[in-house]
């Protein structure tokens, strides 16, 4: 499964007045598992940006001039994005700026257009997600950095490629994944078992040969306390199963 958690900045709210994207930053997950690949690109607008949305990100018009217009950058975005699911914090802001650049693109071009992106994409609104799972809730970007423990101290300003790092973070973690979780080893067999991302080694141990050491009971607390957060962000928790198979297993016949 291929997903694309993607953020724009753009010169202002509403692309029916005139307002362009400026910046686009995308990280891809495949499998739920950051893969390194990014997209990131700034973009010439060929108009004023609002000082509301400078005072947002940050971006002035002299820092775009020697930037590219969107025409030249949309046949490698197009690429990045085709196919995937787009996982966006208020889809219908980006979305609704994407494609109006498409639009505008396909009148300049009078060729095959690109887009629309929900019909070449599938879309998931992580905002709409949120205030699912936490109604009467704050749910921007930053709440939700709070409430899932996720460092957003990088965050001063809005940037597409950092709030896209840090949305898919926050979306592994609201949806009950990791990003990434590998037990390394100097050696693997092609025998080793992949789950979800863990590479698990087989090994031979002798019968009594495990020092096995009970928890504290601090650490049982912090146990419990941890399974509750998983229960209340994914609305189940495997763990509960596996507690259950193993009473089962062991009770005498």
């Amino acid at each position: 499964m291929r997903q694309i958690v993607l953020d724009t900045e753009t010169t202002g709210i509403d692309p029916k007045e005139g307002h362009r994207l400026i910046e686009i930053g995308g990280v891809e997950l495949v499998n739920r598992r950051l893969t390194g690949q990014t997209y990131h690109q700034y973009i010439n607008p060929q108009r004023e940006i609002e000082a509301e949305a400078i005072a947002v990100h940050g971006i002035t018009n002299d820092d775009l001039n020697d930037k590219p217009v969107f025409a030249e950058i949309a046949d490698a975005f197009w690429d990045f994005i085709r196919g995937a699911e787009l996982v966006i914090h208020n889809a219908a802001f980006d979305v609704g700026f994407i494609d109006h650049e498409f639009m505008l693109l396909h009148a300049q071009r009078r060729e095959p257009r690109l887009g629309p992106v929900a019909e070449h994409c599938s879309i998931l609104d992580t905002l709409r997600l949120a205030r699912d799972r936490h109604p009467g809730q704050r749910n921007n970007l930053d709440a939700l950095c709070k409430r899932y423990e996720i460092d957003n101290g990088r965050r001063v300003l809005h940037g597409a490629l950092l709030d896209a790092e840090i949305l898919a973070e926050v979306y592994l973690a609201m949806t009950g994944g990791q990003t990434a979780l590998t037990l390394d080893a100097e050696e693997r067999r092609a025998d080793d078992a992949m789950a979800g991302g863990l590479s698990i080694r087989r090994l031979t141990l002798a019968p009594g040969s495990l020092n096995v050491l009970p928890p504290a009971a601090e650490e049982l607390i912090a146990h419990q306390a941890k399974l509750d957060q998983i229960r209340q962000a994914s609305g189940s928790c495997h763990w509960d199963a596996l507690a259950v198979a193993s009473e089962l297993a062991v009770k005498p016949n």
